[in-house]
């Protein structure tokens, strides 16, 4: 995927300055500290597991140059790219910390042009943001396949032909579908990439077409990584990060 070599490439450099100082696969995130400070997450995703190890090609990254693991943004398994985007939004941290605090939904509904007649196609299903669609009568159509949600075709018509605004969730980075998602978008439709996992690198996704980032930066380290290795998710890890936000 493109997406993948353009990361790769970006953070290549700084990858080289660097060592990886702890790498934590939880049961929902992935967290990443290096050495200079920074500390990036990336949600752990995998699909069809069999007993055993997720991991089954090991590599201790501990204490090595960062570039070793960043290349496994280009790998075929999940959980090595799991890995390697937490990776990249740990050698990120320091301008992403910089970004603006997001003032929260009404914010981003705002900076979209989200109203009452606006048709949003949503993938991977964001609660908040579908409680306060359904709130003001948004009309809302989500596709997110680990929860059974949605058609996968009809949905891909919808966003071509019906859809004004897409949420995009940036775990499709981890199963290579968001430049796919991003290909199906109609003429003016405006993408917002948002979740935890998501990198706060506006040159990146501005040429596919993002109009707006929306991420979370680790604040509280050593409360993330507690609640990183306990297995929880969203709610709970960004009670101990930051909010940010970039307009592209």
């Amino acid at each position: 995927m493109k997406l993948n070599r353009n990361l790769y490439d970006r953070f290549l450099k700084k990858a080289g300055q660097v060592l990886v100082e702890n790498v934590t696969i939880g049961l929902g995130y992935t967290a990443v500290t290096v050495s200079d400070g920074g500390m990036g997450l990336a949600g752990t995703f995998f699909a069809g597991k069999k007993p055993g190890s997720l991991n089954r090609d090991y590599v201790d990254f501990e204490g090595k140059p960062a570039d070793k693991l960043l290349r496994l943004i280009q790998d075929e398994p999940m959980v090595q790219r799991c890995m390697a985007l937490a990776l990249i939004n740990a050698l990120n941290y320091g301008d992403a910390v910089n970004m603006p605090q997001s003032p929260g939904n009404r914010f981003l509904f705002d900076q979209l042009g989200v109203c009452k007649d606006s048709k949003v196609a949503m993938v991977g299903f964001f609660g908040p943001l579908v409680e306060m669609m359904k709130s003001e009568n948004i009309r809302l159509e989500v596709l997110d396949e680990t929860l059974e949600m949605g058609d996968p075709e009809s949905f891909a018509e919808k966003l071509s032909h019906w859809a004004d605004i897409l949420v995009l969730t940036s775990t499709s980075i981890l199963n290579n579908t968001t430049e796919d998602i991003l290909d199906h978008a109609g003429d003016g439709v405006k993408t917002v990439l948002m979740g935890p996992s998501t990198p706060m690198v506006p040159d990146v996704f501005k040429p596919l077409g993002v109009h707006m980032l929306a991420g979370a930066v680790p604040m509280e380290k050593e409360k993330v990584l507690k609640a990183v290795r306990h297995g929880t998710g969203t709610p709970v890890i960004k009670r101990f990060c930051k909010q940010v936000y970039a307009i592209l």
